[in-house]
């Protein structure tokens, strides 16, 4: 059957609808919702004209009232601006659930990537026992964070949910009664969301996506590849950091890590239970139904335990599916065996924890708790010498290596001390009840030496752990401690105590690298070149000691965090780099772009397995690196480097960020939990500056600096040598370095420069604004020449469609906030008559980072 092309499938089935479901906004009863509708298209068409003309944004709002208002006053004219910005949320929604609709027609669902195609070129490649020999080792972790890059609330992503089932049935009746409740909805959060609040959401999509996917993920591999058999293996993990993620965030407690192990803990134990029923209304023969009764029962009691007992131990339960599917095989011609063994097949991979939930901390903060440590011991057990903080290294080592104990938290004043320890003591609870599953991963950020990897090691043994069931994962974030990683790793492979606590947790040892903070950091070029060349040295390393090196990758959304195309840039590692596990970080509007639904949850989890079989199975050597590529890379890469570094050295970058970018209106969203900045000084330091407002920032300016300066002008110095061929051949011969342009074409695809041009006007800022600005252009002529492309994305056509689709609705959006903020910078210069003005603007400014950050979500 003929298909047709994947962008005209977009066009008719995501734009097309969109104009339609847009206009029913127009005939809602309301009469607000009518004239700003009314009004709105034609405020678009002034922002787009006048952009063409050179206006700034508050000569664009001027010449609009000019032209279509009645003599508007200053009230009016403010009162419009809040509803037009409230008119496009929604808008972008209806967009996100008409895209979420349409996710089955415009992708192939049996393409490439998918486990079909996987299945398919196994068997034409005569590879089918080396696919059943990887897929029984190969495991991919998607891991659910916190980071406060998603706006919407519970009640529009369930509007969400509920328009795009309206919507693949075309039910205009069901359609207009949510636009209708989207257009009474309120997106602002008045009060900043709990830890807890923020694992709640978020375990939605674990109840409502992941179970199903997962488990259809799983079943299908058994059935299709393995022809029934059991894979041996859980193939997809879940992971979950809401409730653990310490790093940066006073407001996870103890008391809330026990909340959200337990909340997992009921979610999972309800979702069987509801299984259970419905398989119980199919075993009504003799032999079966009592033990289904039996399962029901404890699944029942366990959910509504308010201690958190477990009333049906997990191999019981597991004990009777087995016993269940002897008698159907035995008495019953296996009637129902399939919804037995799906049954299982969850049960085994979701346990009674359902997600690993991790334990994260920064390292600054365990020093700290070290020196706590040492004092609160040095009245009793002086567990640690009270001179600890000055004995050389190796000493320390020594020290950290052997000491145990049994700390109790109480001993500890409030503070870190206190609640790093009872979180040890908590993650101990967690697994009495859950399993060792449950939480059995604690996690350092910002490390960088041996010390930094065993305080926390020696804290677990300081609780009565003797040999804890832990596993201890340093952070690897910065260039230099990206660069030095594996010479830390060694140190410990080489410890014996380390080394024994490896070997009883299999001789693995998972290792995360941070992209958004690299990124930050060193550069785009530099920070993803550091982490490709670190996980080579860490494998070789890793090899060489006998132990295998998982990977955890701190990827985000957009390219600058580490995000783009995920799979592409996975199957594009070669055999240097160790593979046999994916474990990424998924956050914010990735979570609901890329597993908001069934369908694309489905599909990007096999997105993540196609990649690992096709980088181990499909490659044959076709992403090693030669010498003469690593050259061009590295020299890519330093030149990048420097040039970012001169760039953040800027006497203007710092105050170019406070006074002309929406950062520190970040932490007025009421979106996360957690403080935009690691400490409390009022002076903004760079280094202290958490990534997300960082690279947000950026993106509200429609400059995207993060996810592409330097990388013009390192393959313009290429270029200026007479050198570019090199440049060209690496682009041929690597498709990892094809991935990262690629992702970096997406961050310019979404940058908009006439939308600040005013700024290169300003006395204070208009050299800065103009240094930006010719790196863009730079940068975009570099990748147009290397990749032989008269635009950017020509390769991703649909995907390109989409953003334009989304940049064009926040147009008008980024106009108001920009308008906004000249009026803030404006009135701040004599704020003592500004009074309530200047507030109503910066609430103006706020509440325009909805909308626009919704728009951007990226397929990662």
């Amino acid at each position: 059957m003929h298909r047709e092309p994947r962008l005209d499938r977009f066009n008719d089935n995501v734009l097309a609808k969109y104009q339609v479901y847009n206009s029913i906004f127009l005939t809602l009863p309301y009469d607000e919702i009518r004239r700003t509708g009314a009004l709105l298209p034609l405020f678009q068409e002034i922002c787009e004209t006048g952009f063409k003309e050179n206006k700034n944004p508050s000569e664009i709002v001027e010449r609009f009232f000019d032209k279509y208002g009645e003599e508007p006053s200053e009230e009016d004219k403010i009162d419009l601006l809040f509803r037009f910005i409230q008119y496009i949320e929604r808008q972008v929604v209806l967009f996100d659930a008409i895209e979420d609709a349409s996710f089955p027609i415009v992708n192939n669902m049996d393409g490439r990537g998918t486990l079909r195609s996987v299945k398919e070129e196994a068997e034409a490649k005569q590879k089918i026992s080396e696919l059943k020999e990887y897929l029984r080792r190969f495991k991919v972790r998607p891991t659910l964070t916190a980071h406060p890059t998603q706006f919407y609330p519970g009640s529009v992503l369930g509007i969400i949910t509920d328009l795009d089932k309206a919507i693949q049935k075309n039910d205009l009746t069901k359609i207009k009664q949510l636009l209708a409740q989207l257009g009474k909805t309120p997106f602002f959060k008045k009060e900043k969301p709990t830890p807890y609040d923020e694992a709640v959401n978020l375990i939605w999509y674990f109840e409502n996506v992941f179970y199903q996917s997962a488990s259809k993920i799983h079943n299908y591999l058994q059935q299709n590849i393995f022809d029934g058999e059991d894979i041996g293996n859980q193939v997809i993990n879940l992971g979950f950091w809401p409730g653990g993620d310490r790093d940066g965030n006073p407001f996870v407690t103890t008391e809330i890590t026990l909340r959200v192990a337990k909340r997992l803990r009921r979610t999972i134990f309800l979702n069987y239970y509801r299984d259970i029923r419905k398989l119980k209304r199919r075993l009504t023969f003799r032999g079966v139904n009592e033990l289904m009764g039996e399962l029901e029962k404890g699944l029942y009691d366990s959910a509504i335990s308010k201690t958190g007992e477990v009333k049906l131990p997990l191999e019981d339960f597991k004990s009777k599916l087995h016993d269940i599917k002897d008698i159907l095989v035995r008495d019953h011609q296996s009637l129902f065996l399939d919804e037995v063994d799906d049954m299982l097949n969850k049960v085994n991979l979701f346990g009674y924890h359902f997600a690993t939930l991790d334990i994260r901390q920064d390292s600054g903060i365990h020093q700290d708790v070290l020196k706590e440590v040492v004092e609160v011991t040095s009245k009793g057990d002086k567990l640690l010498p009270a001179d600890f903080g000055d004995l050389d290294n190796d000493k320390q080592i020594e020290l950290l290596s052997n000491v145990q104990g049994k700390l109790d938290p109480e001993d500890f004043e409030e503070g870190m001390g206190k609640a790093t320890i009872s979180s040890i003591y908590a993650m101990q609870e967690i697994q009495e009840k859950s399993g060792e599953p449950g939480a059995n991963r604690y996690i350092i950020s910002n490390c960088g030496s041996v010390q930094g990897v065993l305080q926390p090691f020696a804290f677990l043994r300081m609780c009565g752990w003797e040999k804890p069931s832990v596993d201890v994962i340093p952070l690897f974030e910065t260039v230099p401690d990206l660069q030095d990683a594996h010479n830390v790793m060694e140190k410990l492979y080489t410890n014996p105590v380390y080394k024994e606590h490896l070997e009883r947790r299999g001789n693995k040892q998972t290792i995360m690298l941070g992209f958004s903070d690299g990124t930050k950091d060193g550069g785009y070029l530099m920070a993803n070149w550091s982490i490709y060349k670190a996980k080579e040295a860490l494998t070789k390393i890793s090899r060489e000691y006998g132990i295998k090196v998982v990977f955890f990758d701190g990827r985000g959304g957009p390219p600058a965090r580490g995000g783009g195309k995920t799979h592409q840039f996975y199957a594009s590692l070669g055999p240097t780099i160790e593979n046999e596990e994916i474990q990424v970080t998924v956050q914010g509007q990735t979570i609901s772009s890329n597993f908001g639904t069934k369908d694309s949850c489905t599909y990007n989890l096999e997105q993540l397995l196609s990649s690992g079989v096709s980088n181990e199975i499909f490659s044959d050597g076709k992403n090693i690196l030669s010498d003469e590529d690593r050259k061009t890379m590295t020299e890519l890469a330093e030149i990048s480097y420097n040039t970012y570094m001169d760039f953040k050295k800027h006497p203007r970058f710092i105050p170019y960020l406070e006074k002309m970018s929406t950062l520190k209106y970040y932490a007025k969203t009421n979106i996360g939990s957690r403080p935009s900045k690691r400490n409390k000084s009022a002076e903004l330091n760079l280094s202290d500056l958490r990534a997300i407002p960082f690279v947000g920032s950026w993106s509200q300016l429609k400059q995207n600096v993060p996810g592409f300066f330097g990388v013009g002008t390192a393959m313009e110095e290429l270029e200026k040598r007479g050198e570019f061929d090199r440049v060209r051949q690496l682009y041929e011969n690597s498709e990892f370095f094809r991935t990262l342009l690629e992702n970096s074409m997406m961050s310019l695809t979404k940058s908009f420069f006439p939308l600040t041009a005013y700024m290169k006007n300003d006395p204070d800022f208009g050299e800065f604004w103009q240094l930006i600005h010719e790196e863009f252009e730079r940068s975009n002529k570099m990748l147009l020449k290397v990749t032989g492309y008269n635009y950017l994305m020509q390769n991703q056509p649909a995907m390109r469609a989409s953003i334009q689709a989304r940049e064009r609705i926040v147009l008008p959006l980024l106009t108001i906030q920009q308008h906004a903020l000249r009026k803030v910078q404006e009135l701040s210069k004599n704020s003592e008559n500004a009074g309530e003005k200047l507030e109503t603007y910066e609430k103006m400014v706020t509440r325009s980072l909805y909308g626009n950050i919704n728009a951007s979500r990226n397929s990662a």
